[in-house]
């Protein structure tokens, strides 16, 4: 799978990573400077490359969008049209100086991103785990699964991916519904920060969802 990355911050880098690991093809997007897109595409090998966020979405066959709230006009004006194309979101929207959510309880950032790209199929996935888990997975070179991973969506082709691409960066995917769910989603994300960088748990935090049976 050919999958373009719109921001190659610490998730999008980790993830991009990990899926270069896996086999897929990883087009890296969207930073500071030029240099680091290419510093990513030389560490995650031969099926990497860096390129411009129009890269992202033409050819591939998903988009991961993973910018922070107050950079999305920017990223999607750069990115043009994405009628067509399956888009994964991990992006909380987050306030300007990322003390809470600037969206939240009648409707959350995916359905907000669903709303203005009407054409695009969008899933919600990676949101609610730590990048600090993936680099973690990265640098060990960990096998089987190291947690779950929920998400959620309205189109199937988009949520099949988006489970394919959990599996993996070596997760297990939960299926919580319809895009709606995100609502619930999205403030979970805040609860995993706040017990991943504010107690003894520590960053590199996982969940598990255990069965009634």
């Amino acid at each position: 799978m050919k999958v373009g990355i719109i921001g190659s911050g610490l998730m999008g880098a980790a993830l991009g990573r990990l899926w270069a690991r896996a086999g897929h093809e990883i087009v890296y997007t969207f930073a500071h400077s030029r240099e680091k897109l290419e510093a990513l595409a030389r560490d995650s090998g031969p099926g990497a490359r860096a390129g411009e966020v129009r890269d992202a979405v033409r050819g591939t066959d998903a988009v991961l969008l993973a910018v922070r709230w107050s950079t999305l006009d920017d990223a999607l004006a750069q990115a043009g049209s994405l009628d067509g194309s399956i888009v994964i979101t991990c992006s909380l929207p987050m306030t300007e100086d990322d003390s809470e959510l600037a969206i939240g309880r009648t409707t959350s950032g995916a359905e907000e991103l669903a709303r203005r790209l009407p054409g695009a199929r969008i899933a919600l996935a990676f949101n609610t785990i730590p990048s600090e888990l993936m680099t973690l997975r990265l640098e060990s070179h960990a096998e089987g699964s190291s947690g779950d991973v929920i998400y959620c969506g309205d189109d199937d082709e988009a949520k099949s991916v988006a489970a394919t691409l959990i599996r993996d960066a070596g997760f297990d995917p939960v299926d919580a519904g319809p895009l709606r769910i995100a609502r619930y989603l999205e403030p979970f994300a805040l609860l995993v920060g706040q017990l991943a960088y504010e107690t003894e748990l520590g960053p590199e935090l996982g969940y598990r969802l255990l069965p009634s049976r």
